[in-house]
């Protein structure tokens, strides 16, 4: 299954989407801050980022661009409870965005869908096809 990096500063949701994820076969690493889930995507590859926007040190808006572009195209879920910072221009690199709730089936959905879709870094022009 899919290496997951979860980057948020709450540690009980942290340990909630390990712990869901890793039910469902997938390994997962988990980031407190965006400062710490950069380091970590600059170190080692993801198959996908779950990435809060309101973190100390560094938000997730901040590190989203560069985390974005890691191995060439990470994509990065952004999940949070700041529906306003969609329209940041920063955000239009995310692969999806996500409001937080308590059910996480839609988390799930756009995980599998970002793990079945292309790799591209984000603003690669062109198609597919060969």
């Amino acid at each position: 299954m899919a290496h997951l990096l979860i980057a948020d500063d709450n540690e009980g949701i942290r340990e909630l989407y390990a712990l869901e994820f890793e039910s469902r076969g997938h390994t997962v690493t988990t980031a407190a801050d965006g400062e710490q889930a950069l380091a970590l995507c600059r170190a080692q590859r993801f198959d996908a980022v779950i990435l809060d926007i309101g973190m100390p040190e560094k938000s997730g808006l901040e590190a989203l661009g560069d985390i974005a572009v890691c191995h060439g195209g990470t994509p990065v879920i952004v999940n949070t409870a700041y529906p306003m910072f969609k329209m940041d221009f920063r955000a239009l690199r995310a692969s999806a965005w996500l409001t937080k709730s308590s059910k996480l089936e839609g988390l799930f959905e756009a995980v599998d869908k970002v793990l079945q879709g292309p790799r591209k870094a984000p603003g690669a022009q062109g198609d597919d096809k060969p």
